[in-house]
């Protein structure tokens, strides 16, 4: 087999490969670029500029790379060999001012975004959001509704086309919530709350899981979003009410006990201001019961 038939095949190789993965990427779900709120939209924006700037370097380097590497190889006798050819000053200056240029608009990209998707910030709507009190556990999300007083295990409903804020801790090790297609993910940490703003401008079921490593049943640690119009929200809101399960102190503590892939469950109400509660245990010395809690699970863990 001639040079020039291993090139074409070589180049059919690449060009097959580029389509395969076309086609694959056209097919496959990947929620981050579906995006179904005003967060994630931002973000995928955010995400293709990066991309397209980076590509000003990585597609030439790549391009040069393979171009240098057959040009140059041991076996072309056709091109110039020039052992004592040190630099070329246009050059130079080409590779670095382009990369120094597009990490200068990089860093004004990244600050200027920074504040724009801040989890903490209100989103801009007129309308009241909608506050979620969500508690990372082992390994199962609970999410509190305080207006409503109703909960849920891995299971959350909202209504589209209104903010959604939650606040957020854990009652296990640190982990995080994160529903791709709504936007950004926050962690979730003993002692802490912290904040995140997202909503959903269209109906559907969003995939939710836990982005952070947090041991055996991390895989399962996941929940459905289900956006519904505001109607069916409210509908869906009164028929938690009626749920004769009740999430008091008894049921939490068997609640919090570590499970694996947890079915969701609903509970009609809850004791006020249980979230406060998780959040204060953490805040003193650690009692005697609670260090060997933390000794057991970091030994299953491990």
């Amino acid at each position: 087999m001639d040079k020039k038939t291993k090139f074409g095949l070589l180049g059919l190789l690449i060009f097959l490969g580029l389509v395969i993965s076309f086609v694959y990427l056209n097919h496959v779900n990947i929620p981050v670029l579906e995006p179904q709120g005003i967060v994630a939209q931002k973000q995928l924006k955010l995400i293709l500029l990066t991309l397209g700037l980076s590509a000003v370097v990585v597609i030439p380097v790549f391009a040069l790379t393979i171009t240098i590497g057959i040009k140059y190889r041991e076996g072309n006798h056709k091109s110039t060999y020039k052992p004592n050819w040190d630099g070329n000053n246009l050059l130079e200056i080409i590779w670095w001012l382009i990369p120094a240029a597009l990490i200068l608009i990089l860093g004004m990209v990244i600050w200027k975004s920074s504040y724009a998707l801040d989890p903490y910030k209100p989103l801009s709507n007129t309308q009241k959001p909608i506050v979620i009190d969500v508690i990372a556990l082992d390994w199962k999300w609970l999410f509190l509704y305080p207006e409503e007083n109703i909960a849920t295990v891995n299971y959350l409903q909202i209504p589209v086309g209104r903010p959604i804020h939650f606040n957020i801790t854990a009652d296990a090790p640190m982990n995080s919530l994160w529903i791709p297609q709504l936007g950004s993910q926050i962690y979730a940490m003993p002692g802490m709350s912290t904040e995140l703003n997202l909503d959903a401008k269209r109906t559907g079921n969003y995939y939710g899981s836990s982005a952070n490593i947090s041991g055996t049943g991390y895989a399962g640690m996941n929940f459905i979003t289900h956006a519904t119009p505001s109607s069916d929200y409210a509908r869906w809101v009164k028929d938690t009410q009626r749920n004769k399960n009740e999430l008091d102190s008894v049921t939490y503590a068997k609640l919090a006990k570590p499970s694996q892939n947890n079915p969701p469950s609903f509970y009609g109400s809850y004791n006020e201001g249980l979230y406060d509660s998780i959040i204060m245990k953490y805040m003193g010395p650690m009692t005697h019961s609670q260090h060997s809690a933390h000794t057991g699970h970091t030994e299953m863990m491990q």
